[in-house]
């Protein structure tokens, strides 16, 4: 009987510990699996997956800042090429895989991926269709969620522990370059980025406003988005500038057409009537990190930028 108890209390934890998405199983050609649960259900992925399509923005600098090189990407709409702040050659063999919100899924399927990583918000029709190709594993949302993404996702690349370190790293010094901005709380960092077609505000759940946020950093009034449900981002015309002000501004643009844009509204007299202009407090900052990067080597990018001009 006692016999009996023992088998079946290691049979239960088993279970609970397969459940939990951490227990391994080998495949019948012993290559090793792991269970993760994910916002599409619960998915066997390589332990060790060698060959992985990415089809978010994020998921590019996740892959890259836990060391794995992705074989295949979807890139962001308006974006011509994959991000320059890993460094010369960090990029190089990429093969894109449509956009963001069209992958290719013959482009995927040619390159015999062993896991494909995405997001619900993004590609969620085409789910069954990529889980056919390779193991597919979906985040729920993207931004305001890029922290537990990149857990997951770290998990899904047999990273685990090396993505919680490393978020762990970030949140420290992110303290750290707050600490060091004078009256750090009390300024208004103002969070505004160009489109193909109008202007935004960035609010405290957007990738950006997060590290500020994480920073301990003030904001304006405008753009903590108190009345909005979402509170990523607004708009704003190009009428109501006075609405970007702050005692700092940063700047971005999304792509060509919207750098242009920029270009054009920041040289007229709307523009330079704002208080943080008349005070030299603007800077020009990539969109690949603080925009499009959204991850934790982006985030790290973020903080270098807000430690240089925030003296």
């Amino acid at each position: 009987m006692k016999k009996r108890l023992v088998l079946v209390a290691a049979v239960a934890a088993g279970l609970a510990l397969a459940g939990c998405g951490t227990a391994k199983e080998n495949t019948g050609d012993g290559a090793a699996t792991v269970e993760v649960t994910h916002a599409m259900g619960t998915t066997k992925v390589p332990a060790a997956p060698k060959r992985v399509v990415v089809l978010d923005t994020d998921k590019v600098d996740t892959a890259l800042t836990l060391g794995v090189k992705p074989v295949g990407a979807a890139r962001a709409g308006e974006l011509t090429g994959w991000p320059t702040y890993f460094g010369a050659g960090a990029t190089d063999g990429i093969t894109e895989v449509g956009v963001l919100d069209e992958p290719d899924l013959e482009g995927i399927a040619a390159l015999k991926p062993d896991l494909i990583l995405g997001s619900k918000f993004r590609q969620e029709k085409y789910y069954a269709e990529l889980s056919k190709i390779a193991p597919t594993v979906f985040t729920e949302n993207v931004g305001k969620t890029w922290k537990a993404n990149f857990l997951l996702d770290g998990k899904a690349l047999g990273k685990e522990q090396q993505a919680k370190d490393l978020l762990a790293a970030y949140e420290k010094r992110a303290k750290e370059v707050g600490a060091a901005v004078p009256n750090a709380a009390t300024l208004k960092i103002s969070l505004v980025r160009f489109m193909p077609d109008h202007i935004r505000v960035y609010g405290p759940e957007s990738f950006s406003g997060i590290v500020l946020g994480d920073a301990g950093l003030g904001r304006p009034e405008r753009q903590l988005l108190a009345a909005k449900d979402d509170k990523r981002f607004d708009k704003v015309s190009a009428e109501r500038l006075t609405e970007v002000d702050g005692d700092s501004i940063f700047v971005a643009a999304y792509g060509e057409k919207s750098a242009a844009e920029q270009a054009k509204i920041t040289a007229g007299p709307l523009w330079a009537t704002l208080g943080a202009v008349k005070a030299g407090k603007t800077q020009v900052v990539a969109d690949e990190t603080w925009m499009t990067g959204i991850g934790v080597t982006a985030a790290n990018k973020i903080l270098d930028d807000l430690a240089t001009h925030l003296k």
